[in-house]
């Protein structure tokens, strides 16, 4: 006969059974997030995670957004997310290598990364991420999907990368000081000529450094079309120096009149708008179509300052967000992206007075933000798009025989 007692026994073992049972499929699950869970498994998970993500520093604004970032997802979440600032992902990609090479194939040192291009090609063919993962962001739904996000640099994304904002080579520029900016990179060449030692681009392999280096090529060779092809080294050596010839030609040109006469270069797209305020430049760099306002809003440029881009179009990409195969916080990337991708997040992203990186959302995504919020509004210039990233490497390598110091 059963007494209250030995029932209420009984209850508390059936309990405690139970929790245990949950306790264990909750541990089991952590260890392997790679089984598709249901997104309220992956908050739970997430849950005292920290996100190592390893992202471009050179920038302060971006740099405080990050670190507004991580308080609203320490806040909601439980989730730190801390930023790794790299001056070059390739830094990234070798560090991921080389955890590859040695079997580390769990508790890696990255759980997330900023990346596009070249980077991405080469992490997506070494199979150094994690995923197809989009599909699982409950803010996926709200991506613009008529933006060029299934293909980075001409290599398919396949749900390997989220996407976060767009970015368009553009010039900044003082109506005050040049009048009439150069619109194309001949007219570049002949400004720099009329006024030595006033134009420059950033050193490659910093990426405006590149950017600046693939928009001239694209402008200057007669074989456009090649670029967008594969290249093999050295099976392809010679097309390769015959469909760079006129960017070496214009840079020989360009170095003698440019600033310190080519023999050194700004580290950056935000040393080159000092060196614009500073009046020892006529013209700044970047990949972010609003950055002169984000500047002007920053104290770091003259109000009159504006971006431009040339007449044949701005050099245009997608930069995204992924999650290598071996982080050790893979669940805590999951919400930290999804919560990158939020109409909230990406509003107060597109801010100019905040950074003002162009949003990759819908505009009705924005429709339900609060009158407080500032709703993004970007009209891009015409597009230009980024040649096969197979040159990337081997024009930077060239670059740095015939100009690195």
């Amino acid at each position: 006969m059963n007494t209250p007692f030995s029932t209420l026994k009984k209850l508390t073992l059936t309990v405690a059974l139970l929790v245990s049972s949950i306790t264990a499929q909750a541990d089991e699950t952590h260890k392997n997030v790679d089984i598709t869970p249901t997104w309220q498994q992956t908050l739970t998970q997430a849950k005292g995670e920290t996100v190592y993500f390893n992202a471009w520093g050179g920038s302060q604004e971006i740099n405080d957004y990050l670190l507004w970032a991580n308080t609203q997802l320490q806040q909601r979440y439980g989730v730190t997310l801390k930023q790794v600032k790299v001056t070059d992902i390739a830094e990234t990609t070798q560090r991921l290598l080389a955890e590859k090479t040695a079997g580390k194939n769990s508790g890696g040192s990255v759980d997330m990364v900023w990346i596009n291009g070249e980077n991405f090609r080469s992490m997506k063919h070494n199979d150094l991420l994690y995923g197809p993962f989009t599909q699982q962001l409950p803010n996926w739904k709200y991506v613009d999907k008529s933006l060029p996000i299934d293909k980075d640099f001409s290599e398919p994304t396949q749900g390997l990368e989220a996407p976060w904002g767009v970015g368009q080579l553009v010039f900044i520029y003082d109506p005050e000081t040049l009048k009439n900016p150069p619109k194309s990179f001949k007219a570049l060449l002949a400004l720099a000529q009329q006024h030595p030692g006033k134009i420059s681009y950033p050193k490659p392999p910093e990426f405006h450094g590149t950017g600046f280096l693939k928009a001239a090529l694209l402008e200057l060779t007669t074989d456009k079309k090649a670029l967008y092809q594969p290249l093999q080294l050295p099976k392809d050596q010679a097309l390769f120096d015959r469909v760079t010839a006129p960017l070496w030609h214009y840079l020989d040109q360009l170095h003698k009149v440019a600033w310190h006469q080519g023999k050194q270069f700004p580290a950056g797209t935000a040393e080159t708008v000092q060196l614009l305020d500073d009046q020892q430049l006529l013209l700044a760099i970047t990949f972010n179509p609003n950055a002169a306002a984000a500047a002007i809003a920053n104290g770091n440029l003259t109000d009159k300052a504006k971006t431009y881009a040339f007449s044949a179009g701005a050099l245009t990409n997608i930069h995204f967000l992924a999650i290598p195969w071996n982080a050790n916080a893979k669940a805590g990337a999951l919400v930290a992206i999804n919560f990158l991708l939020s109409p909230e997040a990406q509003a107060r992203k597109a801010d100019t007075s905040l950074w003002g990186d162009p949003t990759i959302l819908t505009p009705q995504a924005f429709k339900q933000l609060p009158a407080s919020y500032k709703k993004p509004s970007f009209t891009p210039y015409p597009s230009i798009a980024e040649p096969n990233p197979t040159w990337l490497a081997a024009i930077e390598q060239q670059w740095q025989l015939r100009y690195g110091n």
